[in-house]
């Protein structure tokens, strides 16, 4: 219990914690000077402490997690697996430029996957920012070292975004004659992505991966707790959410 205080109590002293205290030390100060200045700050301190807390943040991710489970039994003739971000001149084991932990997960997921079914892997995801690195390729290097030939990997190194995985996939799997989808991506990411191919008329089997949230969720005190970790889980939640009423409400390029 000591533990679990201290570690609460530290959360304070740190972003987004630190923010919250003087958010509500301001609206303090002002409350008899500027009530309406007060209150906004309240509400605000108010929004900003409850996107931190894992409470919240778990509760948005688990929406978007449970949509979808992996298939106990696989149908498909390709596997595509879409990326999660790299970085570009990082040391690797064999070579420069690194994958993010969501890319890693997914990768791996799509390997572990080729080594049970045979079926070959379509990378797809190129370069977003000038520092990033060139995920597709980062990827392929990283399938080759872990045993998956040449041979079984067809690469879109290109797209940047969800909507331009699944245009360029398209492209391919139509070159190659694929008609039978596997899609990897994080669970959190795999209902915009299946919207984003559903659109373009491509049917997918979705096999989720890189899980954020625990199925049992148990209640204890540091669940309510501000922290960095909670505030970037809401806001990749909100990204999805965005991206998702996004694909319905712009236009869509084919």
């Amino acid at each position: 219990m000591f533990l679990d205080l201290l570690k609460s109590a530290y959360n304070f002293l740190l972003p987004p914690g630190i923010f919250i205290v003087v958010l509500l030390l301001l609206a303090w100060w002002l409350r008899r000077r500027e009530r309406v200045a007060a209150v906004i700050l309240l509400v605000t301190a108010a929004v900003v402490y409850a996107s931190s807390t894992d409470a919240l943040s778990s509760l948005l991710l688990r929406s978007l997690e449970r949509q979808y489970s992996p298939p106990s039994v696989l149908s498909g003739d390709v596997i595509i697996v879409l990326g999660g971000g790299a970085t570009a001149d990082t040391p690797d084991v064999d070579g420069a430029g690194s994958l993010s932990g969501s890319s890693m997960n997914r990768v791996v997921t799509a390997v572990r996957l080729y080594k049970k079914t045979g079926l070959p892997i379509l990378m797809s995801s190129g370069q977003v920012f000038a520092d990033d690195g060139n995920e597709g390729r980062i990827a392929k290097r990283v399938m080759l070292s872990l045993g998956v030939p040449d041979s079984k990997i067809f690469l879109d190194d290109r797209s940047r975004t969800t909507t331009e995985n699944a245009l360029d996939s398209k492209k391919i799997l139509e070159h190659n004659h694929f008609t039978r989808p596997i899609l990897v991506t994080s669970a959190f990411h795999m209902p915009r992505a299946v919207d984003n191919f559903v659109k373009i008329g491509i049917a997918v089997q979705p096999y989720p991966c890189d899980y954020r949230v625990s199925i049992v969720q148990p209640i204890y005190l540091f669940r309510f707790v501000p922290t960095a970790a909670g505030l970037n889980q809401t806001a990749i939640a909100l990204k999805e959410y965005l991206g998702i009423l996004a694909l319905y409400l712009l236009p869509f390029r084919s």
